[in-house]
């Protein structure tokens, strides 16, 4: 499982495509975070109250799965490997791969 804290080495590479390969991993943590946390406000399960509406949040998620979209787009056209981030979905849904 990889975190944020560990694309940090990534980010900081004087090369580009490694650069993207961080910014990619990192949207997708946080989009994954951010889609988990909009089901359990709608479901009413949510351990805390946000500050801003549920329709904002689907707002920011719906910016950032078109972000990723163009990210994975652009990664095709440049030949970046972009690595599989279902490891990333596992703790995060409980989805296995198989």
């Amino acid at each position: 499982m990889i975190t944020l804290q560990q694309t940090v080495s990534l980010m900081n590479s004087p090369d580009y495509k490694e650069r993207f390969v961080a910014e990619y991993m990192q949207t997708k943590i946080r989009y994954i975070k951010l889609h988990n946390m909009v089901v359990k406000y709608e479901a009413g399960t949510l351990d805390f109250t946000p500050n801003c509406s549920l329709e904002l949040l689907k707002h920011q998620k719906s910016l950032m799965g078109q972000y990723l979209y163009d990210l994975e787009l652009r990664a095709e056209i440049e030949k970046v490997n972009l690595p599989e981030m279902d490891f990333v979905m596992d703790k995060y849904t409980g989805a296995s791969k198989e």
